[in-house]
């Protein structure tokens, strides 16, 4: 693997890791661990008040990656303006696979889970657990917009059900 690769992002790069969301790389360290060097992106999430280490050289295996472009995120909102595609599984199977997309950081993944579990005024309450993964989906989503865009988290929420609102 080419060493440039390793260095995609720099310090004060917004990145995406798939099991968190949104963070800011705030540098580059060098640390011995178990007799070993690493060299190691330092990442913050401010939502989830948490540093992460990910070693360099398994930055691309852990799914770090840059922001979405304009276009994936214009992709996203589409997903949202289309129909919810609700399977008639168990919510527990259905629950993971919602999960799994949410994980995946994929953002149009994400406006699926979105879209799908949207309840609009006059539709049925949701479960707990419901409500939950959609509102980890939303947040997810809203996080990459607002940065893409280099608005306000709460704008980039706004933005989101505006289009649920809309399509509905």
């Amino acid at each position: 693997m080419a060493k440039q690769k390793e260095y995609d992002f720099s310090s004060g790069d917004f990145v995406v890791y798939p099991t968190h969301g949104v963070g800011k790389v705030i540098g580059i360290e060098k640390q011995t661990i178990a007799g070993h060097d690493l060299e190691l992106f330092v990442i913050t999430f401010d939502s989830e008040r948490m540093t992460l280490r990910v070693p360099v050289t398994k930055a691309s295996v852990s799914g770090l990656r840059k922001l979405s472009t304009r276009k994936v995120m214009d992709t996203a909102m589409l997903t949202l303006k289309g129909r919810a595609r609700v399977k008639r599984t168990m919510w527990s199977r259905r629950a993971q696979e919602y999960e799994a997309k949410i994980n995946s950081g994929d953002p149009v993944s994400i406006a699926e889970v979105v879209r799908d579990l949207h309840r609009n005024v006059g539709q049925p309450d949701q479960s707990f657990s419901e409500r939950q993964i959609y509102e980890s989906a939303l947040d997810r989503l809203a996080c990459e917009l607002a940065a893409v865009e280099k608005i306000a988290v709460e704008m980039a929420t706004e933005k989101l059900e505006a289009v649920l609102t809309k399509a509905a």
